[in-house]
């Protein structure tokens, strides 16, 4: 345990006493939050960056309800949290005591695991029992990584003497485990007879790679990049990346605007293809039409999720991670000789040309210059940031625009999204848990995404993390332009789907000392990101779109650029 994140509340009080003898003896990170559902899902952003569980202390009542979205969010992210709830003992149950309520029962459902302390009260544990409680959390929370609920009954006096804290602390030493829980070779009991029902993947014939959002801990990317690197060059295969892929930026064989291609149509050879799906689908409604019409015989790898990831229901699953499956593949076949073959460079090098040729066209139609549009902000901002610098993209419409427009450089940076559940939850404090342990981010938001989690702003002190916010303002919820929903009047549309709010961002920003700058064109973009990142705290980027326009502009770039690839192809300029 590295990080704690501390809620304030009575009953928690000696959780909250013991966290902080924790931190003066070295030991232990901690952050104050006022705010549970912030809380939560800070300590989300924390876990996910450095790949342990991050532990959150609240007090009872309805502080542990708060937990829940963050914990349905670490769920389906598959991504380790300890919740620590403190809770009166059973003596004050069910008998109309304050601040008393069923919260045992609260997160249950999300939760890989859920337990309690002694119903009498925490002084009831053994040293045997409280050991065993530690030691089966940490691995509940890492094995099949997740949320993990422990409720903690405490008996009253909540509040040791400093003469009783000093007798604590002059004794006190660290438990280690002998096992961390980390490991995915503990995941399950699935067996080599397995390995043989999965699609028998060939590498001399062509095929493509569909690489989704990256959904193991941290430490295992590594690991994973390394096998994709190689199985691309024994293969020759093409690779469809989602920003959230963690693709390394050396990797070959990536075709950089591949959502924009399949909408476009391309040349598939005559014997057909093969799929390798690393992780969830992309949010990319024409890959999923594309791997439909493909049929049924796809190979699925999750990185220890064992749940059913194929909503299209054309592919065999495993689950135990893609260097587990790579492994086996070695061990059971023999790899031909000449690798990659003639077939699969062939197809690999049509797909490179009509890429080259639509990244041309794009770059020529989303200048960097002129009125500040959304496609243009997703396509310049990855290329005008930093290399090594971590970003976070808000759900709706940023992580999909990078996905269609961000090209090479949205690909090949490590980009964070937590598309597990795809709401716009706890956005800004998901940041601020990666900024304190990762350093410089930046979080690219819409409006509505930032304001659903305004009191993230109140970690900006006293730890102030070097985030820099650029806030997309379309005034609402752009996205459900894009789903070109028919209203009458109007001004339903406003009320119901986009729903704009008066609040001044900008103010807002203010209130919390939060620096900030107004960007009004496309050629300030540059020097206004420049200026954020110079900033050791969170600053606030704001730039203004207009929703309207911009779901127009996407929809013109993508029949623009079908149709310059078929004059092209007409000019016979390439095999489209």
């Amino acid at each position: 345990m590295q990080h704690l994140v501390l809620c304030p509340g009575s009953r928690s009080g000696p959780l909250a006493l013991a966290a902080g003898g924790l931190h003066k003896a070295g030991s232990l990170k901690i952050t104050t939050s006022i705010d549970e559902r912030s809380a939560g899902f800070l300590a989300l952003g924390l876990s996910t960056a450095i790949g342990k569980a991050t532990v959150v202390v609240t007090t009872s009542g309805s502080a542990v309800a708060h937990l829940l979205p963050a914990a349905v969010e670490a769920d389906r992210s598959c991504q380790p949290i300890l919740l620590l709830t403190a809770d009166r003992p059973q003596r004050l149950k069910n008998c109309g005591a304050n601040q008393t309520v069923n919260q045992e029962e609260f997160l249950r459902p999300v939760c890989r695991w859920v337990e309690e302390g002694p119903q009498e009260g925490v002084h009831c544990f053994t040293q045997n029992s409280l050991d065993n409680l530690v030691e089966t959390a940490w691995q509940k929370a890492h094995t099949f990584a997740g949320p993990v609920h422990l409720n903690l009954p405490i008996e009253e006096p909540l509040h040791a003497s400093l003469v009783e804290q000093r007798q604590v602390w002059s004794g006190w030493s660290p438990v280690t485990f002998k096992q961390d829980g980390c490991e995915l070779s503990r995941l399950g009991t699935e067996t080599k007879e397995k390995f043989f029902d999965l699609p028998d993947l060939d590498l001399s014939l062509p095929g493509v790679v569909v690489v989704g959002p990256w959904r193991g801990l941290s430490k295992n990317l590594i690991n994973f990049q390394d096998c994709l690197r190689k199985w691309q060059a024994l293969s020759g295969w093409p690779i469809f990346a989602d920003p959230l892929a963690g693709i390394h930026p050396k990797q070959s064989g990536l075709i950089e605007n591949w959502e924009l291609l399949l909408n476009a149509g391309f040349p598939i050879p005559k014997g057909g293809i093969q799929v390798l799906r690393l992780g969830p689908i992309p949010a990319s409604r024409a890959l999923e039409a594309w791997l439909t019409s493909l049929g049924p015989g796809q190979l699925l790898i999750t990185e220890g999720d064992p749940r059913n990831l194929d909503p299209i229901g054309f592919a065999s699953q495993w689950s135990k991670g893609f260097s587990a499956w790579w492994k086996q593949y070695l061990e059971r076949n023999t790899l031909p000789k000449d690798l990659p073959k003639t077939e699969s460079k062939q197809f690999l090098n049509r797909l490179q040309v009509i890429d080259q040729i639509s990244q041309a066209w794009l770059e020529k139609h989303l200048p960097l210059k002129g009125q500040i549009n959304e496609p243009s902000l997703a396509h310049w901002i990855p290329r005008l940031l930093p290399e090594d610098l971590t970003v976070m993209l808000a759900a709706s419409s940023p992580v999909r625009d990078w996905l269609s427009f961000g090209g090479k450089a949205s690909i090949c940076r490590r980009c964070f999204g937590f598309r597990g559940a795809s709401g716009i939850d706890g956005t800004l404090s998901l940041s601020m848990g990666l900024a304190l342990a990762l350093g410089p981010t930046v979080l690219v938001s819409g409006d509505l995404a930032l304001l659903h989690d305004s009191n993230g702003w109140l970690f900006a002190h006293p730890h102030s993390p070097p985030l820099v916010v650029l806030l997309i303002d379309n005034a609402g919820g752009g996205i459900f332009k894009q789903l070109q929903v028919e209203t009458s009047p109007s001004s339903d549309f406003e009320q119901f789907f986009s729903m704009p709010q008066l609040v001044d961002q900008l103010g807002l920003a203010a209130s919390h000392n939060i620096p900030f700058k107004e960007i009004s064109c496309l050629e300030d973009l540059k020097s206004a990101i420049e200026w954020g990142i110079s900033f050791p705290g969170p600053v606030l980027l704001r730039v203004v779109t207009n929703s309207s326009s911009d779901t127009q502009l996407r929809n013109e770039l993508r029949k623009g650029l079908i149709n310059h690839l078929q004059v092209v192809h007409q000019d016979g300029g390439t095999d489209v």
